[in-house]
């Protein structure tokens, strides 16, 4: 091969080679949104992953869901990092989870179309120092339910301040082992609700300007009833008197406006140490299912209250503009406000009244037995026969969980 064709191919190696150099570089990736980056990072995580919120308001469209165990999920502080849902198109809660062992704290969860929180069948749950809020204050078109776990176990809710729910700022349903504490419950038709479940402590909350301030329910036709072993303790119950907004239908839209705490149907509850003031209905109300004129054919369940204990608690005003027909009517028969503690009066025949509810150390309260169950005919004001004290419930200690 002579010189002029060496050369000739060295200039055809050169000119692939510089056009292999000069071929355009495949185009970047494209950078994933807030939404979608947090969306991935909830389906790929793994165990003991931890999820950090930025600071700032983040605009979602879609809801969020998880279903691995292990996983926290954490913000930069509850007023700092805000996962608005304004414009959610798509989802039925804000965040769904199925999962143990799961955390989460230091953010916010705002206007959500249903449900903000739920967290369903899962053991060993963390919701600390979270807000949820509708933010455009109480309205029937506001979610359900702000923090809702539900047939979950080891539950601890602490630091937490639910705004303007539809039904209750703080749920816990048919689950066991709960602690609800530190927290704040306000315009919301229930502040904070106790449903259909077992062994809880309630402590150290304020609920205010709610419809009901704390409601302890036990209700038939759910897959989880037998409501039982709640302490309601050391927490202020105070104004709730914002007028009921739930959807129709709802069971708590028959709460009155002005409720402070209601128990319904539940067995072994403890009351002490709170401070009750100003709620217009009543401050206490203890009554059966039977009060709600709602018709059940559920045969294995229980609608009479039962070992209800109140004792050391401060009780100031309350019972002046109550929401309802019966107190309505005794009030206008005794031209007196409505007593602390009202009580239906219904009972399971046998029971005596101190198997029913006992009262200690609560200064100069006021007290009725509505006589319910023969129509209002004899209501009685005389607690004597409710004088007694009943043995204290047990602390509520979550196994798996640093409480």
């Amino acid at each position: 091969m002579g010189r002029s064709s060496y050369r000739i191919l060295s200039l055809a190696a050169t000119a692939l080679l510089v056009n292999a150099c000069s071929e355009p570089a495949p185009p970047p990736e494209p950078e994933l949104s807030f939404e979608e980056s947090l969306q991935q990072q909830l389906i790929q995580a793994q165990p003991g992953d931890v999820i950090e919120i930025p600071a700032g308001t983040h605009e979602l469209t879609r809801g969020l869901s998880l279903t691995v165990d292990g996983v926290t999920i954490r913000g930069q502080g509850i007023d700092s990092s805000v996962l608005s849902f304004k414009n959610q198109a798509q989802g039925a809660e804000g965040l769904l989870v199925n999962a143990d062992n799961f955390a989460i704290e230091d953010l916010a969860i705002e206007d959500t179309v249903g449900d903000a929180i739920k967290i369903n069948e899962s053991e060993n749950v963390i919701i600390r120092n979270v807000r949820t809020e509708w933010t455009g204050g109480p309205l029937t078109t506001n979610g359900a339910y702000g923090i809702y776990p539900v047939q979950s176990r080891n539950i601890l809710i602490d630091g937490a301040v639910a705004i303007g729910a539809s039904d209750a700022g703080i749920y816990v349903g048919q689950s066991t082992q709960i602690i609800v504490r530190n927290s704040r419950a306000e315009y919301n038709v229930a502040g904070i609700e106790i449903e259909n479940s077992t062994f809880a402590d309630v402590y150290n909350n304020v609920a205010t300007n709610n419809t009901g301030g704390i409601l302890v329910f036990d209700l038939p036709n759910l897959p989880v009833q037998g409501g039982r072993n709640t302490r309601v303790f050391n927490n202020q119950i105070i104004n709730n008197n914002v007028a009921n907004f739930a959807p129709e239908g709802n069971i708590v839209g028959e709460v009155p406006t002005g409720s402070g705490l209601m128990v319904l149907a539940n067995d072994s509850i403890e009351v002490f140490g709170n401070e009750f003031t100003d709620n217009d209905s009543a401050n206490i109300m203890i009554i059966s299912y039977f009060t709600t004129e709602r018709p059940f054919e559920d045969s294995n369940y229980d609608p009479f209250p039962e070992t209800i204990y109140i004792h050391d608690n401060v009780f100031s005003g309350g019972g002046s503009q109550p929401d309802s027909e019966p107190l309505q009517a005794l009030q206008t028969a005794t031209g007196q406000d409505v007593p602390d503690i009202v009580w239906d009066g219904i009972t399971l025949p046998g029971k005596s009244a101190e198997d029913i509810l006992c009262f200690a150390d609560n200064g100069d309260i006021s007290f009725v037995n509505l006589d319910a169950a023969n129509g209002l005919a004899a209501p009685s004001f005389d607690a004597s026969t409710h004088d007694c004290s009943m043995p204290s419930l047990s602390v509520i200690s979550l196994s798996s969980i640093s409480d």
